[in-house]
């Protein structure tokens, strides 16, 4: 086994609140040690970090790979590679693939090409119903044991709450979360934006607030009715991150994420008709949007995730009520959220935490912390570096990003998986 050792590192390591000057060992896939007072073994390849951050790979628990079935927009190459430019280490994908992973085959299909190709690693959700059809439930047991990590429909909300009620149930059982979208349907039908002063103004239908909220306080009394464990996907709005607030206060079993869009941008990015804003749920009112940053604050919002949703430029070049939501967010996570820190004030450790240790531990994943024998999936990041988005760059198959020519601050300098360099800017 050949050894490496990253000297002159800022360590950190969200999961112990390890925050130090520091060495790395790592012996071919594995971490063999680290800390402020390990030494670089003799006859080891040294790599010197000069000062920059080294931490674990970020964990991306919502992905959509588009591979099988759409393979245009996207595939597991072109993620795979957008996720280690932006320093993601490990992708969790959702089931809404063609054919939908609701069957071991499919899923298999998807680790194993995942692993032919080394990049960034892939585990897959399974779906909650046969189908993402809401009315069936999907061999969850099966899937489970075939290497699920959780189950959810994915962009579709479980409207069915006896569905959702037979669901949390059976994962239950298992031990594993549902992870729901959640807005309720019948509100949110054909919605394009958030409703309010400036749908009305650009003459759009618009999607109210309270579809969020209604189907978190649902799917909440359902939790305390079935024991389950529930995980709301980007949650945008004041009144549901308030009532998830007040849910875990209780000491019910739910969990959430948000994703940068929802802290970065609000309704006025949309602009005139912008369809690269467009995404789902919509972007909120400015209070919606510090209410979610003060979410990530007092850790009312568990994880960060990129929502990384790509779309061809034939889904996006259309009349704003046309176009399909969504953007693309794995090279960009990083840098989105790590303004959190220099213009909100939250730790640089809060905001990592909700990248690594918070996602793996949800999961139940080894993957997310620094731990002798663990996985070298590792991310050296340059907190500092100045950088432009230039869409046309982007790693991403499509280009869908609303953030094209934003200056970021902050950059993977390299990303480690098992050991290997999939991504670096330094060798």
């Amino acid at each position: 086994m050949s050894k490496t050792a990253y000297i002159n590192a800022r360590l950190l390591d969200p999961a112990t609140g390890l925050d130090t000057s520091g060495t790395l060992v790592t012996d071919g896939e594995s971490i063999a040690d680290f800390g402020e007072k390990v030494k670089a073994p003799k006859g080891a390849k040294t790599i010197d970090c000069q000062g920059k951050c080294l931490m674990p790979g970020l964990v991306d628990m919502r992905v959509q790979l588009r591979e099988p079935g759409e393979e245009y927009k996207g595939t597991l190459e072109s993620a795979g590679r957008a996720a280690t430019e932006g320093g993601v280490t490990t992708m969790v994908c959702l089931p809404n693939t063609t054919p939908v992973i609701d069957d071991i085959s499919v899923l298999e299909f998807v680790a194993r090409r995942a692993r032919k190709l080394g990049l960034a690693k892939v585990y897959p959700y399974g779906a909650v119903t046969k189908g993402l059809a809401g009315e069936e439930l999907a061999e969850m047991g099966m899937l489970a044991e075939a290497g699920a990590l959780a189950f959810t429909d994915g962009i579709h909300a479980i409207s069915d709450a006896r569905m959702m009620s037979r669901a949390l149930s059976y994962a239950a059982n298992f031990g594993l979360i549902i992870v729901q979208h959640a807005e309720e349907p019948s509100l949110a039908a054909g919605g394009c934006m958030t409703g309010g002063e400036t749908a009305t103004r650009l003459g759009l239908s618009g999607i109210p607030a309270a579809a969020e909220v209604i189907m978190v306080e649902r799917d909440i009394r359902l939790v305390r009715m079935t024991g389950g464990r529930l995980h709301f996907a980007h949650v945008s709005t004041s009144d549901a991150i308030d009532t998830i607030r007040a849910a875990k206060a209780e000491g019910l079993a739910i969990t959430c994420d948000t994703a940068p869009p929802y802290f970065a941008l609000n309704e006025t990015a949309i602009g005139d008709y912008r369809t690269f804003a467009k995404v789902s749920p919509p972007l909120r009112g400015e209070d919606d949007r510090q209410a979610v940053i003060e979410g990530i604050r007092d850790g009312t919002i568990d994880v960060i995730a990129s929502d990384h949703r790509p779309q061809d430029q034939d889904s996006k070049r259309l009349p704003f009520v046309q176009a399909e939501p969504g953007i693309v967010g794995l090279e960009t996570l990083l840098p989105l959220t790590l303004a959190l820190h220099r213009h909100e004030g939250i730790s640089l450790l809060d905001l990592v935490q909700r990248m690594t240790s918070a996602p793996g531990n949800l999961l139940r994943m080894k993957e997310g912390r620094l731990a002798a024998g663990l996985p070298a999936d590792l991310l050296i990041f340059d907190p500092d570096h100045e950088w432009t988005v230039d869409a046309a760059n982007l790693k991403s198959r499509s280009k869908n990003t609303p953030f094209d020519t934003f200056a970021m601050q902050g950059i993977a300098v390299c990303t480690i998986v098992g050991g290997r360099h999939v991504h670096s800017l330094i060798d």
